[in-house]
């Protein structure tokens, strides 16, 4: 493992800190959508139906435009897998967000969601075995102490229910963010369309099972642009950039997105900038850094494997196509992987889920 003060160029980086920017936004919007009266469980509920709804828009008109698919489609072997993802990820993470929310202020909630990429990475690290070496400890280490320190309310009450929610939540969509990882060679606008509709639905006919109504027709529409772009899009640029870092940078890059929650929250509202924000803030920014400036080069081998998903014939890609297979790049079909052994820099990707000696 090598540190190098250069940060990664690959499409992974922008394509993660975008999904967290949006994502990011979601929270204070929420925040004020709850302060309008719209009751936590149906709020959790219109987010994802409306992320779920705009993407099957964008998926209808994507495909009326295209001759042939850019994605491959989920296969029957993941959908027990995007069933975990929305239970986990589209149900458990948004109801708990939006409870603990409505007795958290925003711009401490949108800072606490830092969680998320802290969860995300353990269980990466710990469950799927994503290497991880002093550099990304010590990053996580300062994330966390930064949320614990927004968390604390004194003596009496270490943790108030509101952070340990939202912590909850993280942890949901940490468990999330790893299952999405086993489906992510798969259509993104698909895999986030799916958890959308199902997670939507699941918590907007709950919501009103126990006697929640409907906002105004101007709130309700609000609340689906925001469940759009900060859960739809924002999932479907997650998907992507989990095929280019792994699941662990991938949360730490998402760890971005309170960021901008916070910004937003005390321009919105005017909530006060504390000396606890900006210690909190600037502990996470520092741990973020320790992640954004990993290099991780060594020679590793790619053991014989097969699959499907879009790609160019780069050098993981030197395969002989059959008549049947599609011209043109980027294209999508089945094809096999030989074995090889090289070097070059890398983050565990689609090809580079490899061990790691200890």
């Amino acid at each position: 493992m090598k540190a190098n003060p250069t940060l990664f160029t690959g499409p992974g980086a922008p394509l993660a800190l975008t999904s967290a920017a949006l994502f990011g936004a979601s929270t204070p919007m929420a925040k004020g959508l709850l302060g309008a009266g719209v009751s936590p469980w149906l709020l959790a509920g219109l987010l994802y139906l409306g992320s779920g709804i705009g993407l099957a828009v964008l998926q209808l008109v994507r495909r009326a435009g295209r001759a042939r698919p850019s994605e491959a489609v989920l296969a029957r072997a993941d959908w027990g897998w995007m069933a975990l993802v929305a239970l986990t990820g589209g149900v458990a993470g948004p109801l708990l967000l939006m409870f603990g929310l409505a007795v958290t202020p925003a711009s401490s909630a949108s800072l606490l969601l830092n969680l998320e990429g802290l969860a995300t990475m353990a269980i990466a690290w710990v469950v799927f075995r994503e290497n991880v070496d002093r550099r990304l400890l010590i990053g996580a280490a300062a994330i966390l102490g930064g949320a614990m320190l927004l968390a604390w309310q004194g003596a009496a009450a270490p943790v108030g229910w509101g952070a340990a929610l939202i912590g909850g939540a993280c942890l949901a969509w940490g468990i999330d963010n790893n299952l999405t990882r086993k489906i992510s060679a798969s259509d993104p606008t698909q895999i986030a369309m799916v958890k959308g509709l199902a997670a939507g639905a699941v918590n907007l006919l709950i919501a009103l099972a126990l006697g929640a109504r409907l906002p105004a027709p101007v709130l309700t529409v609000a609340a689906g642009g925001v469940g759009f772009l900060g859960y739809g899009v924002s999932l479907v640029l997650f998907v992507l950039a989990l095929r280019f870092l792994g699941a662990a940078r991938t949360g730490a890059y998402f760890s971005t997105a309170p960021f901008v929650g916070a910004l937003l929250a005390m321009l919105l509202f005017g909530e006060p900038a504390t000396w606890r924000l900006f210690l909190a803030a600037a502990l996470m920014a520092v741990g973020v850094w320790l992640h954004l400036a990993e290099r991780h080069d060594h020679e590793h081998v790619h053991e014989p494997m097969e699959h499907e998903h879009a790609h160019v014939h780069d050098a993981h890609h030197q395969h002989v196509h059959g008549p049947g297979d599609p011209p043109g790049e980027p294209h999508v079909h089945r094809h096999r992987h030989g074995r090889l052994a090289h070097a070059h820099a890398h983050y565990p990707d689609l090809h580079h889920r490899h061990g790691h000696a200890s």
